[in-house]
């Protein structure tokens, strides 16, 4: 059984790939990838070795929650979280304004020592009542010898609380005897975790729009359909629809299920009806709909009604697969993102050294005298290194990339596809039924070019399209099993250079093969059984919506219309989705990169006496995560 599962809890890349090498080392799981963007994890398991309810006790015991529970909407739980996150960050917006207040002196709480400890209160009950999430999660992550982001926060204002603390009480005794200026740190506390906060729910809203794509497709399915009972015509919810069920879909209607026509009349036709199917195939125009006609879930007609019979429900529409494969697609992982999260699972660590090493540095310097300067330092460290940009860089590019291909027509089923499309050499395309559309007064004894016209159609934009490709510095093969005059001729009439008529599936696979002996990257894309061979060998495989189920159960693309533009668009697509994804993993580690050492004190090694404080360290990193998402939804309104 392979299943989407929403996940509740996950803050940043270290989170997803603790989730992910749990749910990967229990039994019975084949496979699972979590994406920390969609908050869910995609998992293929065995429900005889292990069943769900078993998948979310494992995953409790790491801090983190499955919603496996029949009802129990994801959407409606993310709503809940979101609006319990503006809640807390509000309130520690207000917290912070308390500390500042007792601090800085603007409200009258007798002697420094009072206004330390009216600051110590507020900051106590921020960590309690906002910032306990990041004390219970870095607790869980400790019993399971693990860290994440949760982990670095938990630790810093631990440190910055206790140190504080410590100062309030006996700060003069220790110090002040001594002739060291002391200070209390609450105000860093406080705006560590309101800054994390005000970080996240930015970071949510910015990601709110990254699933858009699947929430329209979502939409297009209907909440309601008419049955017929006898002479009776009655609403009802679409759950309650049965295979076989007898239904009338009326002008400006979505078709509820998937079905046969078995009446239809407009004031065209007295014996069909019209029907938008855009959404779904991405043809313009209205398709004709006779008794007998196969109707989708989602389309709408436009001219007419119709009776139909309910064949596939539920789970089984076609607007539903595709509602499945977009949103597997955008769990799945790239390669490079593989990479990104082993990376995340040790940064936590790594920074936690860096930090340790930037407090024993600081205090060989300067000794007690010192000591405040490291600590800060070390808090510094620990608030501004931000595994969340980096984890964030990768999948929530993929999210916008694959939800916006959808839009455009272009099903990819997983990320490996998208990224491995932008690196195409070669394009080796099937002729009829691909390139052309055939079932017209067909006449095999000539060879002409009424005749040829008259067997079939060159597509919409075939030539426009191959064009394109060729000018991004694709090649484009064209193998048809049709005589060597009629492959010429469309092969001509198509633009493309290079052509092979005759042929079998084996030579397809043959010409695959020999491309990618010669080192070329090849897509293929076809639309019929004689050309599953060569799809499955191909670096990637194109199917198009209208062709046989085979090749599109081969298939990592398909194109659902005829229109072939779609082909260069998906190229395009894909090098912008790649070069989104290489920008978004630059600015993350050269933000770590520079900031992290900026934090620990560097540039008063160079007598330049600044460096990033803990609360200007937790304002940066929740800009570097908010930034990244942000620069990811630029993909939504490129054309």
């Amino acid at each position: 059984m392979k299943k989407t599962i929403p996940v509740i809890g996950m803050a940043c890349s270290a989170c997803s790939a603790t989730v992910e090498k749990k749910l990967n080392s229990l039994k019975g799981v084949a496979s699972a990838t979590v994406s920390l963007p969609s908050r869910s994890a995609l998992v293929d398991f065995n429900p005889d070795e292990i069943t769900l309810q078993e998948l979310k006790t494992e995953i409790n015991t790491i801090g983190f929650d499955l919603v496996i529970e029949e009802g129990r909407s994801a959407e409606e739980i993310e709503k809940r979280s979101y609006t319990l996150l503006k809640r807390k960050t509000l309130l520690s917006w207000v917290f912070s304004l308390g500390v500042m207040a007792a601090s800085m002196h603007w409200i009258d709480v007798g002697n420094a020592s009072n206004s330390n400890q009216v600051a110590m209160l507020i900051a106590l009950a921020n960590m309690l009542c906002c910032g306990r999430q990041f004390y219970v999660s870095a607790w869980k992550q400790l019993l399971h010898g693990s860290a994440n982001m949760d982990t670095l926060v938990a630790l810093s204002t631990m440190i910055a609380f206790l140190f504080s603390v410590f100062n309030t009480f006996w700060g003069e005794m220790v110090w002040g005897s001594r002739g060291i200026v002391w200070h209390t740190y609450f105000d860093a506390s406080v705006m560590i975790i309101t800054f994390v906060l005000t970080g996240r729910l930015l970071e949510e809203k910015a990601k709110d729009g990254t699933a858009s794509s699947i929430r329209q497709m979502m939409g297009m399915a209907p909440k309601t359909a008419h049955i017929v009972n006898g002479e009776d015509i009655e609403e009802v919810p679409i759950s309650t629809i049965e295979v076989g069920d007898l239904l009338e879909v009326r002008t400006g209607e979505k078709v509820p299920v998937d079905g046969e026509v078995v009446w239809a009349e407009s004031f065209m036709k007295a014996d069909a009806a019209y029907i938008d199917e855009s959404m779904i195939t991405g043809e313009p125009n209205p398709a004709e709909k006779k008794q007998g006609d196969h109707v989708l879930a989602g389309t709408i007609p436009n001219q007419g009604k119709l009776r139909m019979r309910a064949r596939q429900i539920g789970e089984d529409t076609a607007l539903a697969q595709i509602i499945r494969m977009v949103q597997e697609a955008q769990g799945s992982k790239a390669p490079v993102q593989r990479i990104v999260d082993k990376a995340a699972l040790v940064f936590v660590p790594i920074v936690s050294v860096i930090s340790l090493i930037t407090f024993f540095v600081w205090w060989s310097i300067g000794g007690s005298a010192y000591l405040p300067q490291a600590i800060l330092s070390a808090i510094a460290v620990l608030v501004i290194a931000c595994p969340c940009a980096m984890g964030l860089a990768t999948p929530t590019a993929l999210m916008v990339g694959i939800g916006k291909a959808a839009e455009q027509q272009i099903l990819i089923k997983d990320a490996t596809a998208l990224e491995r499309l932008h690196k195409i050499d070669v394009l080796v395309t099937d002729k009829t039924g691909t390139l052309t559309i055939p079932n017209r007064n067909i006449d095999f004894t000539k060879a002409d070019e009424l005749s040829l016209e008259a067997r079939e159609t060159l597509k919409p934009n075939a030539r426009k399209a191959m064009e394109m490709l060729q000018n991004s510095g694709v090649e484009v093969y064209m193998m048809s099993g049709d005589k060597e005059e009629a492959a010429r001729y469309w092969a001509k009439k198509a633009g493309i250079k290079h052509y092979q008529s005759k042929v079998l599936p084996q030579d397809k696979e043959n010409l695959v093969r020999r491309l990618q002996a010669e080192g070329k990257r090849v897509a293929m894309v076809g639309d019929g059984i004689n050309d599953t061979q060569a799809l499955a060998l191909a670096d990637v495989s194109i199917a198009i919506g209208k062709g046989t189920d085979v090749a599109m159960d081969v298939a990592q693309v398909t194109l659902m219309g005829d229109d072939l533009l779609t082909l260069p668009n998906a190229l395009l697509l894909s090098r912008r989705t790649v070069r989104m994804i290489w920008q978004n993993l630059f600015w993350a580690f050269i933000y770590n990169l520079v900031c992290i050492p900026l934090a620990a004190g560097l540039l008063y090694a160079f007598g330049v006496h600044w460096q990033i404080t803990p609360s200007w360290a937790s304002a940066l990193m929740a800009f570097s995560s908010v930034s990244v998402v942000l620069n990811s939804l630029r993909l939504k309104y490129m054309k």
